[in-house]
């Protein structure tokens, strides 16, 4: 090893000298806070023993990079208490568990955050998210920790959500020297090793931390505070984009066996060379009819009916943009009139009784010609056909919470999810 990855690759105990007239690192008060950490929140001793330590004297306090590098003040060890230490031990590895730093990179994309006070404001925002419930119980919150009153804000929110509710100003003053890494807000800084730099973990390696610690919050869940069960859950069942799933789910149907071909005399079959004086037709692919049911019933709110008619919009792209192949059935417990896509501006999605989509089912496959395709939007909630439609079926789902185990013998039971055979996309939030 050379001089220059020496120094880019620097050990926890050498690297604990000081500079002239410096503070060396305390190691063994430092380990001892990360061990009692560990002890008070076992379900995140996996992540904070995949943290490696670089003592650095530009730090404020201790900052990670997305790399799980920690980056640690030696004087900020020798001034402050083990318990205190064990809370910054958890908060720094807490970023990089919830993927703050990816998160506001895609916050900065989407909202043209730019500016080193943006990235201040997501550091802020991805804290607020962190403290408001992951101290107490052992752990003691560090001094001058930025907690949701500190901003009059609301508790048990995201880090998305406090960025649209606070600026930089007078009440945020106070907090204009947080530092807690790229890790926290995706902005790289100058004592971070970089991804070349030694003891990074590869993006494998941050996956499977990731997945022991959710797996130790889901296996004893009274054990982790509500943000963290939420987060675990989620990274077993990562949020999708929904909108390109339920597109190539509809793309995939639409290009089956049966779907959409017919003879053309347009261009003659190639086997027609074989056969003089004969012109035989080819098989040609044509765009699907679709039919789409707008599941109107009680249980499926304003906002939901608006993403439904988004979606409409979607599909006829999914199709090559012919609207007239894309037909609306409205459907609760009984079909609506059927709206054919050219009309989409005047679809009155009526409804707002009881569920029941057979009618919609029966009443789409009804239609002259039969559509190739059936998308049904629907918050699940609702009888299905007992027999399997004789053509593709997508299912666009609006989530809704788990509900208990039902009797299915019940003849008031109605299903909480779509039948196997249907293709099914959950529909999540887009903001």
């Amino acid at each position: 090893m050379d001089r220059q990855e020496a120094d880019a690759d620097p050990d926890p105990e050498a690297a604990a000298d000081p500079p002239a007239a410096g503070i060396a690192l305390d190691l063994d008060k430092l380990y001892t806070a990360r061990l009692h950490a560990a002890r008070v929140r076992p379900y995140l001793a996996t992540a904070l023993f995949a943290l490696h330590v670089v003592p650095s004297w530009d730090v404020p306090t201790m900052g990670v990079d997305r790399h799980w590098r920690c980056y640690v003040s030696p004087r900020f060890v020798d001034r402050t208490p083990v318990e205190e230490l064990a809370g910054v031990w958890v908060h720094e590895v807490a970023h990089l568990l919830r993927d703050h730093h990816g998160r506001s990179d895609r916050c900065a994309r989407q909202r043209g955050l730019t500016g080193d006070g943006e990235r201040l404001r997501m550091n802020i925002a991805a804290d607020l998210e962190i403290n408001d419930d992951i101290y107490g119980d052992g752990l003691a919150a560090p001094e001058g920790a930025v907690l949701p009153r500190s901003l009059a804000l609301t508790e048990d929110l995201l880090m998305e959500d406090y960025l649209r509710l606070f600026q930089l100003g007078p009440m945020a003053r106070d907090f204009v020297w947080l530092d807690c890494g790229s890790g926290a807000d995706g902005r790289v800084r100058d004592w971070e090793l970089g991804p070349d730099g030694a003891h990074g973990l590869s993006a494998q390696e941050r996956d499977a931390v990731r997945f022991r610690v959710a797996q130790g919050i889901t296996g004893r869940p009274g054990h982790a505070p509500k943000s963290w069960r939420r987060w675990a859950e989620e990274a077993f069942q990562p949020p999708q984009p929904w909108r390109e799933l339920l597109g190539a789910a509809i793309r995939s149907a639409s290009s089956g066996g049966g779907a959409g071909h017919d003879y053309s005399y347009g261009r003659p079959s190639r086997r027609s060379a074989g056969l003089p004086g004969v012109v035989l037709p080819s098989l040609r692919r044509t765009p699907p009819r679709v039919s789409v049911v707008i599941d109107t019933s009680g249980s499926v709110s304003d906002g939901e009916l608006g993403s439904a008619l988004r979606e409409v919009a979607e599909i006829c792209r999914a199709v090559g943009g012919r609207r007239d192949l894309v037909s609306v059935v409205p459907c609760d417990a009984a079909a609506r009139a059927v709206h054919p896509m050219c009309a989409a501006e005047g679809i009155a999605l009526v409804g707002g009784g009881g569920t029941d989509l057979r009618a919609g089912f029966g009443r789409a496959l009804r239609a002259r010609p039969r559509p190739e395709v059936v998308v049904v939007l629907t918050d699940g909630q609702t009888r299905w056909p007992e027999v399997r439609p004789p053509c593709r079926t997508v299912v666009g789902l609006f989530p809704r919470p788990r509900r208990r185990p039902v009797d299915e013998s019940d003849p008031d039971y109605v299903p909480t999810g779509p039948p196997e055979w249907a293709r099914v996309v959950e529909i999540a939030s887009a903001e």
